[in-house]
């Protein structure tokens, strides 16, 4: 069993079926940790999805409680502060998504994101830490 970085955009997908959901779901059989940050991005997700009219109050609240119940190892914030910092500016890339990033460096593990963009944005960046694809992952 591998340790694995996950972003919002992977956790979201265990709850809503899209694009990437199987390849999100086979991920459970690892290890995961995510900064705490991710709850609060989840339920940002959930919110523009119901008001989208993409989601019932209903179905996000559901979502919501089955993520809350994910078997995810959670590290505060606060220590990612400056390493996330050091990150965004060298990656010109918004610090909240950087902060994966430096707990996968800190963890010494693999991040894996479904965010596209972000995935190509620091491959060239010859970073510590590898990102991976959620694309790239293997589905069950």
């Amino acid at each position: 069993m591998s340790l694995f970085v996950i972003d919002a955009s992977v956790a979201i997908k265990w709850v809503i079926d899209e694009s990437g959901t199987r390849e999100a779901l086979s991920l459970r059989r690892h290890r995961l940790v995510a900064p705490d940050l991710l709850t609060a991005e989840c339920a940002n997700i959930l919110w523009k999805k119901v008001r989208r009219g993409e989601l019932s109050e209903e179905e996000a609240l559901l979502a919501a409680r089955l993520l809350a119940r994910a078997d995810i190892e959670f590290e505060p914030m606060r220590p990612l502060l400056e390493p996330a910092t050091r990150l965004a500016v060298a990656l010109d890339h918004p610090a909240y998504d950087c902060a994966y990033l430096a707990l996968a460096a800190a963890r010494a593990c693999d991040f894996v994101t479904a965010d596209e963009a972000l995935a190509r944005k620091t491959l060239p960046a010859g970073l510590s830490v590898k990102t991976i694809a959620l694309s790239a992952f293997p589905a069950l």
